[in-house]
Protein backbone atom coordinates (compact mmCIF):
# COMPACT_ATOMS: atom_id res chain seq x y z
CA UNK A 1 0.00 0.00 0.00
CA UNK A 2 1.35 3.43 -1.01
CA UNK A 3 0.71 6.09 1.66
CA UNK A 4 -0.10 9.44 0.05
CA UNK A 5 -0.06 13.07 1.16
CA UNK A 6 -1.70 15.84 -0.89
CA UNK A 7 -0.74 19.50 -0.65
CA UNK A 8 -3.15 22.15 -1.94
CA UNK A 9 -5.97 19.63 -1.87
CA UNK A 10 -8.93 22.03 -2.05
CA UNK A 11 -8.61 22.99 -5.74
CA UNK A 12 -9.85 21.22 -8.87
CA UNK A 13 -6.75 19.07 -9.24
CA UNK A 14 -6.74 18.22 -5.52
CA UNK A 15 -10.37 17.13 -5.63
CA UNK A 16 -9.89 15.06 -8.77
CA UNK A 17 -6.79 13.43 -7.25
CA UNK A 18 -8.70 12.51 -4.09
CA UNK A 19 -11.46 10.98 -6.24
CA UNK A 20 -8.95 8.78 -8.04
CA UNK A 21 -6.97 7.73 -4.97
CA UNK A 22 -10.08 6.78 -2.96
CA UNK A 23 -10.68 4.13 -5.63
CA UNK A 24 -7.05 3.13 -6.14
CA UNK A 25 -6.50 -0.49 -5.02
CA UNK A 26 -2.99 0.16 -3.67
CA UNK A 27 -3.06 3.73 -2.34
CA UNK A 28 -4.17 5.29 0.96
CA UNK A 29 -4.59 9.02 1.58
CA UNK A 30 -2.87 9.92 4.85
CA UNK A 31 -3.50 13.66 4.70
CA UNK A 32 -5.09 16.25 2.41
CA UNK A 33 -3.56 19.63 3.19
CA UNK A 34 -5.33 22.96 2.76
CA UNK A 35 -4.54 26.21 4.55
CA UNK A 36 -7.92 27.78 3.79
CA UNK A 37 -10.09 24.74 4.58
CA UNK A 38 -8.25 23.11 7.47
CA UNK A 39 -10.71 21.19 9.64
CA UNK A 40 -13.47 21.09 7.04
CA UNK A 41 -14.76 17.87 5.54
CA UNK A 42 -13.29 17.19 2.11
CA UNK A 43 -16.81 16.42 0.86
CA UNK A 44 -18.00 19.88 1.93
CA UNK A 45 -15.62 21.40 -0.63
CA UNK A 46 -15.54 18.60 -3.23
CA UNK A 47 -19.25 17.85 -3.06
CA UNK A 48 -19.05 15.04 -5.61
CA UNK A 49 -17.33 13.01 -2.87
CA UNK A 50 -20.31 13.03 -0.50
CA UNK A 51 -20.66 9.51 0.89
CA UNK A 52 -17.24 8.45 -0.39
CA UNK A 53 -15.04 9.54 2.52
CA UNK A 54 -14.99 11.16 5.95
CA UNK A 55 -11.58 12.75 5.40
CA UNK A 56 -10.98 16.28 6.67
CA UNK A 57 -8.52 18.83 5.33
CA UNK A 58 -5.52 19.24 7.59
CA UNK A 59 -3.08 22.05 8.21
CA UNK A 60 -0.30 19.75 9.40
CA UNK A 61 1.67 17.58 6.97
CA UNK A 62 2.80 14.21 8.35
CA UNK A 63 5.65 13.67 5.89
CA UNK A 64 7.15 10.90 8.03
CA UNK A 65 3.99 8.84 7.48
CA UNK A 66 3.82 8.96 3.68
CA UNK A 67 5.65 7.44 0.72
CA UNK A 68 4.75 10.16 -1.80
CA UNK A 69 3.49 13.74 -1.73
CA UNK A 70 1.48 15.31 -4.54
CA UNK A 71 1.87 19.08 -4.92
CA UNK A 72 -1.42 20.53 -6.21
CA UNK A 73 -0.46 24.16 -5.64
CA UNK A 74 -0.83 27.00 -8.09
CA UNK A 75 2.19 27.70 -10.25
CA UNK A 76 5.17 29.14 -8.41
CA UNK A 77 4.28 27.86 -4.95
CA UNK A 78 5.88 24.41 -5.12
CA UNK A 79 9.46 25.66 -5.18
CA UNK A 80 8.71 28.13 -2.40
CA UNK A 81 7.20 25.34 -0.27
CA UNK A 82 10.29 23.14 -0.70
CA UNK A 83 12.51 26.01 0.41
CA UNK A 84 10.49 26.54 3.57
CA UNK A 85 9.79 22.91 4.52
CA UNK A 86 11.88 19.79 4.81
CA UNK A 87 10.53 16.64 3.19
CA UNK A 88 12.41 13.41 4.05
CA UNK A 89 14.72 12.22 1.27
CA UNK A 90 12.91 8.88 1.02
CA UNK A 91 9.55 10.52 0.25
CA UNK A 92 8.81 10.83 -3.45
CA UNK A 93 7.41 14.11 -4.82
CA UNK A 94 5.04 14.58 -7.75
CA UNK A 95 4.55 18.25 -8.62
CA UNK A 96 1.55 19.20 -10.76
CA UNK A 97 2.60 22.83 -11.19
CA UNK A 98 5.05 24.15 -13.78
CA UNK A 99 7.87 24.96 -11.34
CA UNK A 100 10.17 22.08 -12.31
CA UNK A 101 9.10 21.07 -15.83
CA UNK A 102 11.88 22.87 -17.69
CA UNK A 103 15.46 21.75 -17.10
CA UNK A 104 17.49 24.39 -15.29
CA UNK A 105 20.26 26.33 -16.99
CA UNK A 106 23.74 26.31 -15.50
CA UNK A 107 23.61 30.09 -15.81
CA UNK A 108 20.86 30.29 -13.18
CA UNK A 109 21.47 30.91 -9.50
CA UNK A 110 23.72 27.97 -8.44
CA UNK A 111 21.66 27.54 -5.26
CA UNK A 112 18.59 26.69 -7.38
CA UNK A 113 20.28 24.14 -9.62
CA UNK A 114 20.36 21.03 -7.35
CA UNK A 115 16.66 21.25 -6.51
CA UNK A 116 15.43 21.94 -10.03
CA UNK A 117 17.73 19.39 -11.66
CA UNK A 118 16.46 16.63 -9.34
CA UNK A 119 13.07 16.59 -11.09
CA UNK A 120 12.32 14.26 -14.01
CA UNK A 121 9.82 15.40 -16.65
CA UNK A 122 6.96 12.93 -16.36
CA UNK A 123 5.53 12.25 -19.80
CA UNK A 124 5.25 8.43 -19.85
CA UNK A 125 5.14 8.26 -23.64
CA UNK A 126 8.72 9.59 -23.77
CA UNK A 127 10.28 8.96 -20.34
CA UNK A 128 8.68 5.78 -18.96
CA UNK A 129 11.88 4.06 -17.84
CA UNK A 130 13.34 7.24 -16.33
CA UNK A 131 10.10 7.78 -14.42
CA UNK A 132 10.31 4.28 -12.93
CA UNK A 133 13.54 5.16 -11.14
CA UNK A 134 13.00 8.79 -10.20
CA UNK A 135 12.42 10.35 -6.79
CA UNK A 136 11.10 13.77 -7.85
CA UNK A 137 8.74 14.17 -10.81
CA UNK A 138 7.40 17.21 -12.66
CA UNK A 139 4.01 16.35 -14.11
CA UNK A 140 3.49 17.83 -17.62
CA UNK A 141 1.03 20.63 -18.29
CA UNK A 142 -2.38 19.89 -19.81
CA UNK A 143 -1.93 21.69 -23.15
CA UNK A 144 1.68 20.49 -23.27
CA UNK A 145 0.57 16.86 -22.87
CA UNK A 146 -2.07 17.04 -25.58
CA UNK A 147 0.17 18.90 -28.06
CA UNK A 148 3.17 16.66 -27.49
CA UNK A 149 1.14 13.48 -27.90
CA UNK A 150 -0.02 14.73 -31.30
CA UNK A 151 3.57 15.32 -32.46
CA UNK A 152 5.81 12.78 -30.67
CA UNK A 153 5.91 10.06 -33.35
CA UNK A 154 6.50 12.57 -36.15
CA UNK A 155 9.29 14.30 -34.23
CA UNK A 156 10.96 11.06 -33.20
CA UNK A 157 10.94 9.80 -36.80
CA UNK A 158 12.03 13.19 -38.17
CA UNK A 159 9.27 13.28 -40.77
CA UNK A 160 8.06 16.86 -40.31
CA UNK A 161 9.84 20.12 -41.00
CA UNK A 162 9.32 23.87 -40.79
CA UNK A 163 6.97 25.66 -38.42
CA UNK A 164 4.42 23.56 -36.55
CA UNK A 165 1.08 25.35 -36.39
CA UNK A 166 -1.03 24.40 -33.37
CA UNK A 167 -4.55 25.33 -32.32
CA UNK A 168 -5.91 24.06 -29.02
CA UNK A 169 -9.15 24.61 -27.14
CA UNK A 170 -9.58 23.87 -23.43
CA UNK A 171 -12.36 23.63 -20.89
CA UNK A 172 -12.89 26.13 -18.08
CA UNK A 173 -11.49 23.84 -15.36
CA UNK A 174 -8.06 24.42 -16.87
CA UNK A 175 -8.12 27.89 -15.32
CA UNK A 176 -8.40 26.52 -11.78
CA UNK A 177 -11.09 26.80 -9.12
CA UNK A 178 -10.58 30.44 -8.14
CA UNK A 179 -13.22 32.55 -9.95
CA UNK A 180 -12.06 35.04 -12.55
CA UNK A 181 -13.43 37.27 -15.28
CA UNK A 182 -12.86 34.63 -17.99
CA UNK A 183 -14.21 31.68 -15.95
CA UNK A 184 -17.50 33.26 -14.89
CA UNK A 185 -20.45 31.30 -16.35
CA UNK A 186 -22.14 34.32 -17.87
CA UNK A 187 -18.97 35.20 -19.78
CA UNK A 188 -17.82 31.69 -20.68
CA UNK A 189 -21.19 30.29 -21.75
CA UNK A 190 -21.90 30.49 -25.51
CA UNK A 191 -18.49 32.08 -25.96
CA UNK A 192 -15.01 31.36 -27.30
CA UNK A 193 -11.87 33.47 -27.05
CA UNK A 194 -8.14 33.41 -27.76
CA UNK A 195 -5.50 34.06 -25.09
CA UNK A 196 -1.70 34.03 -24.73
CA UNK A 197 -1.24 33.77 -28.49
CA UNK A 198 2.23 32.37 -29.32
CA UNK A 199 3.33 32.97 -25.68
CA UNK A 200 1.60 30.23 -23.64
CA UNK A 201 3.78 29.02 -20.76
CA UNK A 202 3.53 25.38 -21.87
CA UNK A 203 5.58 26.20 -24.96
CA UNK A 204 8.72 26.03 -22.80
CA UNK A 205 8.27 22.33 -22.03
CA UNK A 206 6.99 21.57 -25.53
CA UNK A 207 10.07 23.11 -27.15
CA UNK A 208 12.25 21.23 -24.67
CA UNK A 209 10.76 17.93 -25.90
CA UNK A 210 11.05 18.99 -29.55
CA UNK A 211 14.80 19.52 -29.12
CA UNK A 212 15.18 16.30 -27.14
CA UNK A 213 13.49 14.13 -29.80
CA UNK A 214 14.71 16.02 -32.83
CA UNK A 215 17.92 17.92 -31.91
CA UNK A 216 18.48 21.02 -33.98
CA UNK A 217 14.88 21.21 -35.21
CA UNK A 218 14.69 24.66 -36.78
CA UNK A 219 10.95 25.17 -37.04
CA UNK A 220 8.87 27.04 -34.49
CA UNK A 221 5.86 25.76 -32.55
CA UNK A 222 3.24 28.44 -33.19
CA UNK A 223 0.46 27.88 -30.68
CA UNK A 224 -2.91 29.61 -30.48
CA UNK A 225 -4.78 28.59 -27.28
CA UNK A 226 -8.52 29.10 -26.97
CA UNK A 227 -11.00 29.07 -24.10
CA UNK A 228 -13.94 26.78 -24.83
CA UNK A 229 -17.56 26.78 -23.73
CA UNK A 230 -17.30 23.50 -21.77
CA UNK A 231 -15.89 22.48 -18.39
CA UNK A 232 -13.31 19.79 -19.16
CA UNK A 233 -11.32 18.44 -22.08
CA UNK A 234 -8.70 19.63 -24.59
CA UNK A 235 -8.85 19.26 -28.36
CA UNK A 236 -5.71 20.03 -30.38
CA UNK A 237 -5.11 20.29 -34.11
CA UNK A 238 -1.58 20.77 -35.47
CA UNK A 239 -0.02 20.69 -38.91
CA UNK A 240 3.43 20.81 -40.48
CA UNK A 241 5.18 19.91 -43.73
CA UNK A 242 5.65 16.18 -44.36
CA UNK A 243 6.70 14.38 -47.56
CA UNK A 244 5.66 10.84 -46.56
CA UNK A 245 2.43 9.19 -47.65
CA UNK A 246 -0.45 8.87 -45.19
CA UNK A 247 0.07 5.10 -45.01
CA UNK A 248 3.73 5.54 -44.04
CA UNK A 249 2.83 8.10 -41.36
CA UNK A 250 0.08 5.87 -39.97
CA UNK A 251 2.55 3.00 -39.56
CA UNK A 252 4.97 5.28 -37.69
CA UNK A 253 2.22 6.47 -35.31
CA UNK A 254 0.78 2.99 -34.74
CA UNK A 255 4.24 1.61 -33.93
CA UNK A 256 5.09 4.48 -31.58
CA UNK A 257 1.95 4.08 -29.46
CA UNK A 258 1.65 0.28 -29.71
CA UNK A 259 2.69 -0.28 -26.08
CA UNK A 260 1.35 2.96 -24.57
CA UNK A 261 -0.96 2.34 -21.63
CA UNK A 262 -3.45 5.13 -22.33
CA UNK A 263 -2.56 6.81 -25.63
CA UNK A 264 -4.28 5.24 -28.61
CA UNK A 265 -3.65 5.89 -32.29
CA UNK A 266 -6.96 5.85 -34.16
CA UNK A 267 -7.81 5.89 -37.87
CA UNK A 268 -11.07 7.81 -37.49
CA UNK A 269 -11.09 11.47 -36.47
CA UNK A 270 -11.86 11.46 -32.71
CA UNK A 271 -14.41 13.33 -30.65
CA UNK A 272 -13.45 14.91 -27.32
CA UNK A 273 -16.30 13.09 -25.53
CA UNK A 274 -14.46 9.83 -26.13
CA UNK A 275 -11.80 10.85 -23.60
CA UNK A 276 -13.56 13.13 -21.10
CA UNK A 277 -13.55 11.57 -17.60
CA UNK A 278 -10.78 9.13 -18.61
CA UNK A 279 -6.97 9.03 -18.62
CA UNK A 280 -7.01 8.27 -22.35
CA UNK A 281 -5.51 10.26 -25.19
CA UNK A 282 -6.64 9.70 -28.77
CA UNK A 283 -4.30 10.62 -31.64
CA UNK A 284 -5.18 10.82 -35.35
CA UNK A 285 -3.38 11.92 -38.51
CA UNK A 286 -4.40 12.98 -42.01
CA UNK A 287 -2.52 14.23 -45.08
CA UNK A 288 -3.45 17.24 -47.23
CA UNK A 289 -0.93 17.51 -50.08
CA UNK A 290 2.42 18.13 -48.30
CA UNK A 291 0.82 19.00 -44.93
CA UNK A 292 0.45 16.48 -42.10
CA UNK A 293 -2.55 17.17 -39.88
CA UNK A 294 -2.15 15.83 -36.33
CA UNK A 295 -5.14 15.69 -33.95
CA UNK A 296 -5.20 14.75 -30.28
CA UNK A 297 -7.66 15.04 -27.40
CA UNK A 298 -7.52 14.43 -23.65
CA UNK A 299 -9.34 15.27 -20.43
CA UNK A 300 -7.39 18.26 -19.06
CA UNK A 301 -7.91 17.24 -15.40
CA UNK A 302 -7.02 13.57 -15.93
CA UNK A 303 -4.49 12.75 -18.67
CA UNK A 304 -3.64 16.47 -18.58
CA UNK A 305 -3.11 16.56 -14.82
CA UNK A 306 -3.94 14.15 -11.98
CA UNK A 307 -4.69 11.05 -14.06
CA UNK A 308 -1.22 11.29 -15.54
CA UNK A 309 0.17 12.02 -12.06
CA UNK A 310 -1.35 8.78 -10.72
CA UNK A 311 -0.06 6.95 -13.80
CA UNK A 312 3.39 8.28 -12.92
CA UNK A 313 2.98 7.27 -9.28
CA UNK A 314 2.17 3.74 -10.42
CA UNK A 315 5.37 3.66 -12.49
CA UNK A 316 7.48 5.11 -9.66
CA UNK A 317 6.29 2.42 -7.21
CA UNK A 318 6.37 -0.52 -9.61
CA UNK A 319 2.58 -0.90 -9.68
CA UNK A 320 0.35 -1.77 -12.63
CA UNK A 321 0.50 1.39 -14.76
CA UNK A 322 -3.29 1.38 -15.12
CA UNK A 323 -4.08 0.87 -11.42
CA UNK A 324 -6.90 3.14 -10.27
CA UNK A 325 -7.37 4.57 -13.76
CA UNK A 326 -9.95 2.29 -15.38
CA UNK A 327 -12.42 5.13 -15.87
CA UNK A 328 -15.54 5.35 -18.01
CA UNK A 329 -15.84 8.11 -20.61
CA UNK A 330 -18.80 10.42 -20.09
CA UNK A 331 -19.78 9.86 -23.75
CA UNK A 332 -23.21 11.54 -23.45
Amino acid sequence: MVNVGILGAAGYTGGELIRLLLNHPEAKIVFAHSESNAGNLVSDVHEGLVGDCELRFSLNCSFDQVDVVFFCFGHGKSEQFLREHEIPANVKIIDLAQDFRVKPSTEEDPSLFPLRSSFVYGLPETHRETIRGCQHLANPGCFATCIQLAMLPALKAGIISGDIHVNGITGSTGAGQKPGATTHFSWRNDNISVYKTFTHQHLLEINQTVQELCPGYEGRVLFIPQRGCFTRGIFVTAYAKCDLSLEEVQRIYADYYRDAAFTHFVTKSPDMKQVVNTNKALVYVEKYEDQLLMISCIDNLLKGAVGQAVQNMNLMFGLDEKAGLNLKASAF
